[in-house]
């Protein structure tokens, strides 16, 4: 039998020869090809864990950040960087931080270039949204991420796991937002600056995801000190709460 030419039509010759592994080989490359199986594996074997029953104060956890090119992924906005933390209960934990660039192959506007310091030239030396995933995964393992105002960063996670993988993100996350609605719910503003001056926590940059991910993670630590005054214990007992404000 000849074999095709053009890549997709190698891609279902080696799919009805030897399957769907060979085929997204042929098509991706072996290390993309790799990327995305990890991926695929990551998110299947998430959705085993159940943290639920995990006290607070034992609770493994990624609080991370994301920094996009706009606000619209499903309109052809990306993601420019990731970065995250690993803590565990009120501390962090002794693992180094985590912070790639991403290249959006696109441009990065000119109000985001100012916003977050990333310039166009820096976004194309940086490695692709795969690596990205794969890199941030690999870090996060099955904790539950942490994030605040994370309705952004899940749609943009979403958006990219299904365009380099087909898979949805199956981690449990947090929203210190949702959390600092439930305990103070007679505040006028919610953004991440008016609380970390309320709490006492030094803003050192903002709109870097680094950065964003320390002052958060930190921002985490003293909510837990207000969660447990409220005898709420575990993370099952916390989305409990939040689930009813």
């Amino acid at each position: 039998m000849k074999e095709p030419k053009s890549p997709m039509g190698r891609m279902w010759h080696l799919y009805k020869m030897g399957g769907i592994t060979p085929a997204i080989a042929s098509l991706l490359g072996s290390s993309n090809a790799q990327q995305m199986a990890f991926i695929r594996s990551m998110s299947r074997d998430q959705r085993k864990e159940s943290a639920l029953e995990t006290p607070l104060d034992e609770l493994e956890a990624v609080v991370f950040d994301l920094e996009t090119t706009g606000f619209n992924p499903y309109s052809g906005d990306e993601i420019l960087s990731i970065g995250g933390v690993l803590v565990k209960g009120k501390a962090f934990e002794d693992a180094e931080p985590f912070y790639r660039l991403v290249n959006p192959r696109r441009k990065v506007p000119k109000h985001i270039v100012e916003l977050t310091g990333i310039t166009n030239e820096m976004a194309e030396n940086a490695p692709d949204l795969m690596q990205g995933l794969h890199d941030f995964l690999d870090f996060a393992g099955k904790r539950v991420l942490i994030a605040h105002g994370s309705g952004h960063d899940k749609q943009f996670l979403n958006a990219a796991l299904w365009k380099t993988s087909k898979v949805n993100l199956t981690h449990r996350v947090l929203d210190t937002m949702m959390v600092a609605k439930w305990l103070e719910p007679q505040r006028k503003s919610y953004g991440l600056d008016e609380l970390l001056e309320t709490y006492g926590v030094e803003i050192t940059v903002r709109h870097h995801a680094l950065h964003d991910s320390i002052m958060t993670a930190k921002l985490w630590f003293e909510f837990l000190n207000r969660i447990q005054t409220k005898q709420v214990y575990t993370l099952g007992d916390l989305y409990a709460y939040l689930s009813r404000h």
